[in-house]
């Protein structure tokens, strides 16, 4: 499988030339980050996507300094929504719906649902559903990202609380949750690169039950 060849060849790149990516490739990666699926079709997730280098310099200091942050083409912030308030149900039933062609009373049992079970969550609560919602967003693109032949890291190293302040996430009701730089590696200067890829054995990362 062409899927199973570009994970074998991707891995968490250290460090980027600078190149830049077309904007096909990147629109492509982004595209399908947005068709990911999430729990109750919600999609309560928000991309940043950021090329210019300034703002790249200006964050670095809040990912603890990591090369990819400037080096990359293009850096993707995932952010999710801080909280599920029956507005933004309503708001995300009410498009789908009128996309579909189909009146609201026909999802009314399961918005009034969806309503009851996130009032019983907490606000940190609610923001842990989305932030995985963003998660398998953020999935999808890492394995758009091999399809192509483009060089994607995972970075969890960075201040939360230094991103939402910096891009004033809370005014805009979102969180962050991870961020993904893409861009071409830099074999030369890139310690991980000829190292073997290595993951846990299959006989230890799944059980079957036949």
């Amino acid at each position: 499988m062409k899927l199973l060849e570009a994970l074998n060849w991707r891995y968490a790149t250290k460090r980027m030339t600078g190149e830049k990516l077309d904007d096909d490739t990147v629109n492509k990666i982004i595209e399908a980050a947005r068709l990911a699926p999430t729990s109750a079709g919600l999609q309560p997730v928000h991309l940043f996507v950021i090329s210019n280098p300034e703002v790249k310099k200006q964050i670095q200091p809040i990912a603890f300094n990591q090369p990819q942050i400037v080096e990359s083409s293009h850096l993707i912030v995932f952010t999710s929504w801080a909280t599920i308030p029956d507005k933004k149900v309503d708001e995300v039933y009410n498009y789908t719906n009128s996309e579909r062609g189909i009146s609201n009373e026909k999802t009314a049992d399961t918005v009034e649902g969806l309503k009851q079970l996130f009032s019983t969550f907490s606000e940190e609560e609610q923001y842990h559903h989305t932030a995985k919602q963003a998660h398998i967003s953020f999935g999808m693109a890492i394995a758009a990202a091999a399809e192509l032949g483009v060089d994607a890291t995972p970075m969890e190293g960075f201040s939360k609380e230094g991103i939402d302040e910096f891009l004033k996430l809370k005014e805009k009701g979102l969180r962050s949750v991870v961020l993904l730089a893409l861009g071409k590696r830099q074999i030369e200067e890139d310690w991980l690169f000829p190292l073997k890829k290595v993951r846990q054995p299959k006989e230890d990362f799944i059980t079957e039950i036949k």
